[in-house]
């Protein structure tokens, strides 16, 4: 019932903060009914009005309250889609809750932890930091790509958002799981979390807009390190992955996306058998 309540209110909010500005500055009709026997000398000019400290204020707020109500909105049901972002890539780390415990590394140092799922089990990622801001990351991705498409004054505000909270996400993981307590590390981390995310906006839009090989590409380079040892078929399944839930994404209404609920289905698992058919390009001998 809870869930209920707070998608009818979201929804109720940005049927406000989305309505035709019109709505709030309406200005009456002008015509021009001076009657031709009418001498303009005799026509009275009305003083002009001059508005009050507070008129002023009021008349900015209305025309501010649209973006004002759609930023409550926005930062809300970002918050819950965060979650849905990092959902396929939770995972924990048992010995950081052991005040004498000892955090496990690889061979290079970094924390190792414990998860499941497609990304973790099939794929063969470790369950680390940098490949849970990777798969999130994807899912960010393709949330903002439906961003792009809200309103033009919009969009950044729910961009904006969603990226703020999966920063507020990282770093809350880190001294839960990874025990940063000092704010420098911290901040180091969350630095070279933001050079990765820029990194990856650039390179899956060129791959959106390029085809699916140059996506590959960039999922290659950002997801799996540009490591030799990689499974094509299971790249090419998370780019179909991606691609399918880009399509539910273009299909639903921006109701259906900003009320906050939106989840992600499946894996990129469920694509196996679609990659392996032969293309119809192919076929056809002309690709």
């Amino acid at each position: 019932m809870a869930s209920n309540y707070v998608i009818a209110r979201r929804s109720l909010q940005r049927s406000f903060s989305t309505a035709t500005p019109s709505l709030y500055n309406a200005s009456h009709s002008l015509k021009a009914d001076v009657k031709a026997d009418v001498r303009p000398e005799a026509i009275k000019k009305p003083h002009p009005k001059i508005a009050s400290g507070m008129t002023g204020i009021a008349q900015k707020l209305r025309e501010k309250a649209p973006l004002m109500t759609e930023t409550y909105v926005a930062y809300g049901a970002t918050r819950d889609l965060i979650k849905e972002c990092s959902r396929a890539a939770e995972y924990t780390i048992p010995q950081a809750l052991d005040p004498k415990g000892e955090i496990p590394t690889d061979e290079n140092g970094v924390h190792l932890g414990v998860g499941d799922g497609w990304w973790y089990e099939t794929l063969g990622l470790q369950p680390n930091f940098s490949n849970w801001a990777q798969i999130t990351f994807i899912h960010m991705w393709m949330l903002q790509v439906r961003f792009r498409m809200f309103p033009e004054t919009h969009a950044p505000v729910w961009i904006q958002h969603l990226t703020n909270h999966a920063f507020y996400a990282a770093e809350d993981r880190l001294v839960v799981w990874h025990k940063f307590n000092a704010n420098s590390l911290r901040q180091k981390s969350l630095k070279d979390m933001f050079s990765q995310w820029r990194g990856v906006l650039l390179s899956y839009d060129e791959g959106l807009v390029k085809g699916d090989a140059i996506l590959a590409a960039a999922l290659w380079r950002n997801l799996l390190g540009s490591r030799e040892d990689v499974d094509f078929e299971q790249l090419a399944q998370i780019v179909a992955y991606m691609r399918r839930e880009l399509k539910r994404l273009d299909s639903a209404s921006d109701d259906e996306v900003a009320n906050g609920q939106w989840t992600f289905q499946g894996s990129p698992g469920d694509e196996a058998q679609m990659v392996k058919r032969p293309s119809p390009l192919l076929k056809s001998g002309s690709a």
